[in-house]
């Protein structure tokens, strides 16, 4: 089974798609620009992706577009790389040596794991999968408090989005203390289409909701994946409409939300109660 989608296709846009100009280009994550993170220069940036090594953004110095240039935007697009482009006044201020040459990668502080493997650590402990999806969690503080949850509630790995999504900074592995060198992280390009195929392996998907039923009322055992999405804006509808249902969780205050990793860590444990005690209330 694959679950990688289709290569990025090799189609000059200028400026839209998954190539942004500085004009509409979000800040630097928290914690993405670390110690170790920052890779400048030509050679150093088309190695890194030669050797597989995990990049979650390519920047490169607005107007470059000579053959060393496209080469490297060639390996980004191989590997599904958000590319932007900005300015030489903001690639001077990332650049740690002065002699970016027009182009920096920003590595990831942790390597990804492929979703085969989230679904082999299931099976190596002989359990039922159960996975964490989150959609368009872009707040790294949120990112490593889900996958500190993640750990502790016993899931098998966590599944986020290459795009609108905050990746594996040194600021989510601080805040994850520790768990994200257990849990494994999978990026993927389409999170509906990978509930699609992970259906196929007979996994069903709740869909956090506040228009739902409460999680007390629904069935949550057995081979799962809970569905978290943004904070402000909720799973998108078309992530939520591959999702098998949804759960709510009972708010009995005067506001109407909960932040993004809290509603996750409540959830969670909610299908860990059923896991060891049946749908029952105890």
């Amino acid at each position: 089974m694959r679950f990688d989608e289709k290569e990025y296709r090799n189609r000059e846009k200028k400026r839209t798609g998954r190539e942004r100009s500085y004009h509409n280009l979000p800040d630097v994550q928290e914690g993405e620009a670390g110690p170790g993170r920052v890779i400048e220069g030509r050679n150093a940036v088309l190695e890194a992706f030669r050797s597989g090594k995990a990049v979650d953004r390519l920047l490169i110095q607005d107007g470059c577009q000579d053959g060393p240039i496209q080469t490297i935007k060639r390996e980004a697009r191989k590997h599904d790389t958000l590319i932007d482009f900005v300015s030489k006044e903001r690639l001077d201020q990332l650049s740690e040596t002065g002699r970016h040459q027009g182009v920096i990668a920003m590595a990831a502080a942790y390597e990804y794991a492929s979703v085969e493997d989230i679904l082999n650590a299931a099976k190596e402990k002989g359990e039922a999968p159960f996975l964490f999806l989150l959609d368009d969690i872009e707040d790294p503080h949120n990112l490593g408090a889900i996958i500190r949850t993640a750990n502790l509630a016993g899931a098998h790995g966590v599944i986020i989005p290459k795009r609108h999504a905050a990746g594996l900074t040194a600021t989510v592995a601080r805040t994850s203390a520790g768990a994200l060198n257990y849990t494994p992280v999978a990026r993927v390009t389409n999170l509906g289409n990978t509930i699609e195929e992970l259906k196929k392996e007979g996994i069903w998907f709740v869909c956090a909701d506040m228009g739902a039923e409460t999680m007390y009322s629904q069935n949550l055992t057995g081979p799962i994946g809970l569905v978290i999405g943004n904070e402000g804006s909720g799973v998108s509808r078309l992530v939520k409409e591959k999702c098998d249902f949804t759960a709510s969780i009972p708010m009995k205050g005067n506001i109407d939300s909960l932040n993004a990793s809290v509603a996750a860590g409540v959830l969670a444990y909610e299908i860990v109660r059923q896991r060891m005690y049946g749908t029952g209330r105890k």
